[in-house]
């Protein structure tokens, strides 16, 4: 059965248990310094929310060459031993606010390089041994030990679909359609043959505002994204719970098994309500 999450912010990182209520499988939250919204820190995002759940999975997508190799890997050490081990990692190499990068002292150039090495040295540095950092070239032993969660690499771009072959547990676009989707998927899946690696899962991060029309979402994704206002309507979730459950089962037949939805209606406890809903009804 499909995995449902749903997006919270830092105000809402207190309802978490709210979505536990509810059955749903997960909370998701991004990873950002600085854009032109407020936004908190994600770790202690998810933190907040660990702190009042106890069985829903924590997911991120961390931009983890915005900080040196060892601090992301003692963020994610730290969410996974306060959680349980409920982390869900997901990992993109960003770039869309070139501003957060050059205050955080971390080039644009060469994050993707970056990204990857650190994904290589973080089982070593979770796992507490004495490990090289790719970035600094120290070596360094982490405590207290934690397993490393699951990697689901985010981005639709080539050289994305082979780091979530190469490296990721799963693949976790967004803002694709289900035709764009399914072709990834089994690109993917293919490399991850080829490399003689398991078949990674199939996630994605929806845009939605259940209940409602998608017209305000459409505008502001356009506007801050530059999506097509055609291509909204071919990727985006809105309606009546039984319309959004066969817009996501269409990602579902393309290999889908974990959805998250970034709700955006008027009322984010309502939007919770409306997606459990829409998860019972897959």
């Amino acid at each position: 059965m499909v995995k449902v999450g749903i997006n919270i912010s830092g105000q809402q990182a207190r309802l978490a248990g709210q979505v536990e209520d509810l059955g749903l499988d997960s909370v998701w939250a991004g990873d950002h310094l600085a854009t032109n919204m407020p936004v908190l820190d994600v770790t202690q995002t998810l933190a907040t929310a660990a702190a009042v759940t106890s069985t829903v999975e924590l997911g991120m997508v961390m931009q983890i060459a915005l900080r040196p190799a060892a601090w992301a890997a003692k963020q994610i050490g730290s969410l996974q031993t306060l959680s349980g081990n409920r982390v869900q990692l997901g990992v993109g190499v960003g770039g869309e606010w070139p501003d957060e990068w050059a205050a955080a002292g971390m080039s644009l150039a060469g994050r993707g390089r970056r990204t990857d090495d650190t994904l290589k040295a973080l089982p070593s540095l979770l796992g507490g041994h004495a490990t090289r950092t790719p970035d600094t070239n120290v070596v360094i032993r982490l405590t207290p030990v934690a397993p490393t969660p699951p990697v689901w690499i985010a981005g639709s771009s080539q050289r994305a679909r082979r780091r979530a072959a190469e490296l990721g547990d799963g693949w976790y676009p967004a803002m694709i359609t289900p035709a764009r989707y399914a072709e990834g998927l089994t690109e993917i899946r293919d490399l991850a043959a080829e490399a003689g690696r398991p078949a990674p899962r199939g996630g994605l991060q929806l845009f939605g505002a259940l209940g409602t029309t998608t017209d305000a979402l459409a505008a502001m994704l356009n506007k801050q994204y530059s999506l097509p206002f055609d291509l909204a309507g071919q990727i985006l979730l809105g309606g009546a719970p039984a319309q959004v459950a066969d817009r996501i089962n269409e990602f579902v037949k393309a290999g889908a098994d974990h959805v998250s939805v970034v709700a955006a209606g008027p009322d984010w406890r309502t939007q919770a309500d409306l997606l459990a809903e829409v998860k019972a009804l897959l």
